[in-house]
């Protein structure tokens, strides 16, 4: 499969029929754990394929409040090894779900200012219906499963420890291809 030159996307020859991958493939599924900037432009450039008709994503970013108080900045530190491997476990179940060609998930370390990109997820597929969903089912079980953790700093100086949220996995047992 070779590339295009506009941002990288998979040209397909004309006979290509989508192949619709159930096993996780890091030509096509992308995972990053940085301190850099993400962008949102550059995750849809690693997805976008001919074969796709819809791509969705979600773009996390530092809000200026939490519970009335005013955020600083986020912190965020990660065990990546771990995170990688259940990242890996989490595609595969999404695959398994739903008819996807493409998976990124881009996540920020470090100190993450108001305003900022924390965490990027983007799917590629043939259909919508398969993109948004798996989107959702993504950042769902990123945020209940990976080993990210998250410091908000505030201005009164002040600062918290998240924990992963307890997300009901129960709502994506409706939405399978």
């Amino acid at each position: 499969m070779q590339k295009s030159a506009c941002c990288g996307h998979h040209s397909l020859p004309e006979d290509y029929v989508p192949k619709h991958h159930r096993t996780v493939d890091e030509e096509y599924d992308h995972f990053l754990i940085s301190p850099e900037q993400l962008s949102l432009d550059k995750a849809c450039c690693l997805v976008r394929t001919d074969a796709a008709g819809a791509i969705s994503t979600f773009e996390g970013t530092t809000r200026d409040t939490f519970n009335g108080k005013r955020v600083v900045r986020l912190e965020y530190e990660a065990y990546e090894t771990m995170a990688k491997k259940e990242w890996h476990k989490i595609v595969g179940e999404a695959r398994e779900k739903y008819h996807i060609l493409g998976t990124v998930m881009h996540h920020r370390v470090g100190e993450v200012s108001v305003g900022q990109t924390s965490v990027i997820i983007a799917v590629s597929s043939a259909h919508r219906a398969d993109a948004i969903n798996a989107v959702h089912f993504l950042i769902d079980s990123l945020k209940a499963r990976l080993p990210v953790w998250k410091k908000e700093l505030l201005d009164d100086g002040s600062d918290t420890w998240k924990e992963n949220e307890h997300v009901d996995m129960a709502v994506h047992d409706s939405t399978q291809a």
